[in-house]
């Protein structure tokens, strides 16, 4: 791994068993990310497309193959280990939300910073509620609040580290139309104030295009090639398989 290279994907394979025998969820997939650069990997359902965002963000161990996330093999770590490199290195964004529905929203912006130790968690989370929207509705718990408020929430929590990585799987998948693109251009501006690395795992083509890089997934592999479609895509690195 190189140091222009903040997470990197050599031969990753991930197998599971079933009736009909091992199945091959992902396959032989290689590939390196910048620092600061944003990707979309794209592909039908049943692709392998969150399956591949587990295996790189560590929570899940591949069946073969490595990555490397800010420098450190995390498929030499164990369990303990990769949750440090996680909560060092990266945030993250879910289809569903993922709050802790006993927490109040300032409290789940609180939390990754209470995990790393941070004494000071409650004046940051404050302001990264304020920078979504949301500063008027710190004491609110998950149920008081709308899915989209949900999702800025933990938006908030997922950048309030200010993380090496950014991984979002399909972040608009359950919010109507007009909140998913606001949602986006949220998650797109937090981003660039942050100068995060971007990965977005999602079915919809035009939110991809808004990606620096598309990676196209299909039957667990990548497909042969990329597609780079930002205005600085020109610099990016990667392979496909």
């Amino acid at each position: 791994m190189t140091r222009d290279t903040v997470l990197q994907a050599l031969g990753l394979t991930r197998q599971v068993s079933s009736p009909e025998g091992p199945l091959t969820i992902v396959r032989d997939v290689s590939f390196a990310i910048r620092p600061r650069e944003s990707v979309a990997i794209v592909g039908p359902s049943g692709a392998g497309k969150s399956t591949l965002l587990a295996l790189l963000a560590g929570l899940d161990m591949p069946t073969a193959g490595q990555v490397w996330l800010a420098g450190q093999e995390i498929t030499a770590l164990d369990e303990d280990g990769r949750a440090r490199v996680r909560g060092a290195h990266v945030g993250f964004v879910f289809q569903s939300f993922h709050l802790v529905p006993a927490l109040t929203a300032l409290e789940n912006v609180m939390l990754p910073l209470e995990l790393i130790g941070r004494r000071d968690a409650a004046a940051p989370a404050r302001d990264m509620l304020e920078r979504v929207g949301l500063g008027t509705r710190s004491g609110h718990y998950p149920r008081q609040l709308s899915g989209g408020e949900q999702q800025r929430v933990a938006m908030a929590r997922a950048s309030v580290t200010r993380p090496a990585v950014l991984f979002a799987d399909e972040p608009t998948g359950n919010l109507d139309a007009a909140t998913g693109e606001r949602i986006i251009q949220l998650l797109f501006d937090l981003n660039a104030d942050a100068q995060t690395t971007l990965v977005l795992v999602t079915h919809d083509w035009a939110l991809a295009g808004r990606c620096q890089r598309v990676l196209t997934m299909d039957s667990g592999a990548l497909i042969e090639g990329e597609a780079r479609v930002g205005a600085d895509a020109g610099s990016a690195v990667g392979t496909g398989h």
